[in-house]
């Protein structure tokens, strides 16, 4: 085989050394790392989910439904971060699934009240194995103590700025 040289050389070398080559002014930086972790954890988690036939929405409605019980799609919505307007999907996907039951609100006959299902709960336990395990794996560097410390940190972080947010 022949030696490298020039361009090819310097592309391989880059190829080889390329997060000893990020700048640390810039690899340090809190945000960009919280960044690029997050783009891999949305893909990590999105693909495993895939997997399942499931959707990150779809686990945050039907744990929001065992955790707090049921609720209107605008109390879903502020409870999960989704924008109304998605939640009809969400839901239509949910119920299409018979994940979860829609019922006229005896208080407000003009909303509906959104319920687990049997299957949804079975599902929900379903998707928080496999969660269990896409966390293991993207956490896979740390130790249980490191990776508790690590989630009370980024929740304290979190309620920080999002306090006083609705």
């Amino acid at each position: 085989m022949g030696a490298m040289t020039g361009a090819g050389t310097e592309a391989a070398a880059l190829a080889d050394d390329g997060a000893s080559r990020t700048p640390d002014r810039l690899r340090l930086r809190a945000s960009r790392l919280l960044s690029q972790l997050s783009t891999r954890s949305d893909r990590l988690i999105s693909d495993g989910l895939a997997q399942a036939d499931a959707r990150k929405w779809h686990y945050a409605v039907l744990a929001s439904l065992q955790d707090h019980g049921p609720a209107s799609q605008a109390a879903l919505s502020r409870r999960t971060s989704i924008y109304r307007s998605d939640m009809v999907g969400v839901l239509n996907e949910l119920a299409e699934r018979h994940l979860v039951e829609r019922a006229p609100d005896p208080a407000d006959q003009r909303r509906n009240i959104i319920t687990i299902s049997a299957r949804g709960r079975g599902q929900l336990r379903r998707l928080d194995r496999i969660l269990d395990d896409l966390h293991d794996e993207l956490l896979a560097p740390l130790n249980p103590a490191e990776r508790d410390q690590f989630v009370q940190l980024l929740v304290r972080l979190l309620d920080h700025h999002t306090a006083g947010t609705p």
